[in-house]
């Protein structure tokens, strides 16, 4: 069942980034060409997504647990981390010079478009060296501290 329902939210994502044409780098990098061809769309797309995000959490947080979990698990921290700010710079940083994020890039590869694969395999290493990176910070702290 949970196969089924994740199959089905992920159609309606998928959809929803190509109706709204975020699949689409040109109308990403427009978005941030503000002096140039600036098209606000997105800006749409992000509203209307805070908006039913902000309803959606409300209505469901109301329940005692999610329909095929046994509890929440809601994040708690609070604080910004070096690690949370670098990983937002270079988030949006990638996505202004290639216009794609991940979840407009992993739809996007129905196109069959060299750029996007191109693109998809780079998020790729950069989760695998990511969390390279991570494990060698975390055998350092003990041995210096």
């Amino acid at each position: 069942m949970r196969i089924i329902l994740s199959y089905f939210i992920g159609l309606i994502f998928g959809t929803g980034i190509s109706i709204s044409g975020m699949a689409n780098p040109a109308k990403v990098i427009n978005f941030f060409d503000i002096a140039g061809m600036w098209d606000p769309s997105l800006a749409f797309v992000m509203g209307g997504a805070l908006l039913v995000t902000f309803i959606g959490y409300r209505i469901v947080l109301k329940r005692p647990s999610p329909l095929l979990q046994s509890s929440f698990e809601v994040p708690t921290r609070r604080d910004l981390d070096l690690s949370l700010i670098g990983g937002s710079a270079v988030f949006g940083i990638g996505w202004g010079i290639a216009g794609f994020c991940p979840g407009g890039a992993l739809p996007a590869l129905g196109t069959g478009r060299t750029e996007v694969f191109i693109f998809v395999a780079a998020l790729v290493a950069g989760i695998f060296a990511a969390k390279k990176m991570q494990a060698m910070i975390s055998d350092r702290a003990p041995a210096q501290a």
